[in-house]
């Protein structure tokens, strides 16, 4: 074991590491290894470190990140909802802020039952000594602080020699787990209420209005019939819920084809798929997007099929999908900006989706889409659409489960490819 003024010196180093690593990165995997393995090597007698933060997440309360020697690191998501509550409330942060207090120190090798699960799994595991700081952030925010926690397996536990270094080293842990949690949630809050690739460009500094691009985009308009009236007859707060389970069923497929949610609009959405190949007549985007509208009716109409058995309202969705150049970027006032997507081709696919609940079509596909789409489609027909000059020719899926009469006999095409 190193002398006390070795260790002293080593932990010294230890602490600048992990200051200038968290400046430099954000690789909280890394960091905190890095640190566990340097406190190790220091001489202490280290067995498990954990860093727990709440989190601004639609899907999680907060996380705990647990390093334990000879096993690396795990990660421990705490969800939303009844269970991740009643597992946050028998925590040991819990018991600290019940209790109005910033430490507190649990020796694991005694006779009676620790009063925390958690304890009792770690004295199970092997542990003998248990200490937790709690360390409050800034305010201002959701992220109010952190739980810093060191626990041991040798026996007779912690010196008051290591409690004195691991409580000097909480500083510096506190520092790191700030700028890491904030960096985090910086990121998640971002891609939440942007999308990721939008989230990744503001991110990367475009936050002035006017930083825009005129991009090529395959287009997925998205709305749900009948959502107004069902609005003003039904209770806000469950129609609210019953938008958001539609907008999983239709949103979902987005994801997983290779396209972005670009913003909500009252009962519906904008996707944007992007374009690599704008030449090309059969892209990947525009195969995307139609693959991902299909799956977003079905898995509409599944959700419909179980409302209907549960004697809930039920609502049928419309889709849109259109090509053609959007202005990509910041839009709005100087202080308050939205980074999305408009131009002519958001306005011609809103203009085309008027015709859905008209045709009794679920699905409306442009003609610059189809000229771009491999899939073999019906001509709908040729409609006028307000504020374009020219009539547009519009397809649809030949295996429509709900065509007009009209549509029945109209010509089917191969689109090139």
């Amino acid at each position: 074991m190193p002398q006390p003024s070795t260790r002293s010196s080593a932990l010294r180093a230890v602490e600048a590491r992990l200051v200038a690593r968290a400046v430099a990165s954000d690789d909280g995997d890394a960091i905190v290894t890095e640190l566990c393995e340097g406190i190790v090597a220091a001489g202490l007698p280290l067995w498990r470190l954990s860093l727990s933060v709440p989190a601004i997440d639609p899907l999680f309360r907060g996380a705990s990140l647990a390093w334990r020697r000879g096993e690396g690191l795990s990660l421990f998501p705490a969800a939303h909802g009844p269970e991740g509550e009643a597992s946050y409330a028998r925590s040991p942060i819990a018991w600290l802020q019940e209790n109005d207090r910033d430490l507190v120190r649990w020796r694991l090798d005694g006779p009676d039952e620790p009063l925390l699960p958690l304890l009792s799994e770690l004295r199970a595991a092997g542990g003998t000594d248990y200490l937790l700081h709690l360390v409050g952030f800034a305010p201002g925010s959701a992220i109010e602080g952190a739980g810093i926690s060191f626990c041991t397996d040798r026996t007779g536990g912690f010196t008051q020699d290591d409690l004195d270094a691991l409580t000097a080293l909480v500083p510096a842990i506190a520092l790191a787990t700030a700028k890491l949690s904030l960096a985090h949630t910086l990121r998640e809050v971002a891609g939440t209420y942007l999308g990721p690739t939008s989230a990744a460009r503001v991110l990367a500094g475009e936050t002035r209005r006017g930083q825009s691009a005129v991009v090529p985009a395959a287009i997925m308009l998205a709305d749900l019939r009948g959502f107004t009236a069902l609005a003003d007859r039904d209770d806000p707060l469950k129609v609210v819920g019953w938008l958001d389970e539609h907008f999983d069923a239709l949103g979902e497929p987005v994801r997983r084809h290779g396209g972005e949610i670009s913003k909500f609009l009252g009962d519906g959405f904008l996707a944007v798929f992007s374009v690599t190949e704008p030449n090309a007549s059969a892209c990947p985007a525009c195969t995307g997007a139609l693959a991902a509208a299909q799956e977003a009716l079905a898995r509409n109409d599944d959700l419909n099929a179980a409302r209907h058995r549960r004697g809930l309202p039920v609502l049928a969705a419309d889709i849109v999908l259109h090509f053609g150049p959007v202005v990509y970027g910041n839009v709005g006032t100087d202080r308050r900006l939205d980074f999305t997507v408009i131009g002519r081709a958001v306005n011609e696919a809103s203009r085309i989706e008027r015709l859905c609940d008209a045709l009794d079509r679920h699905l409306l596909i442009s003609d610059a889409f189809a000229g771009r789409c491999a899939a073999p489609l019906t001509e709908v027909g040729a409609f006028s659409l307000r504020g374009i000059e020219r009539a547009q020719r519009i397809w649809a899926l030949p295996q429509d489960p709900r065509p007009d009469n009209r549509a029945t006999s109209a010509p089917s095409r191969q689109p090139a490819t």
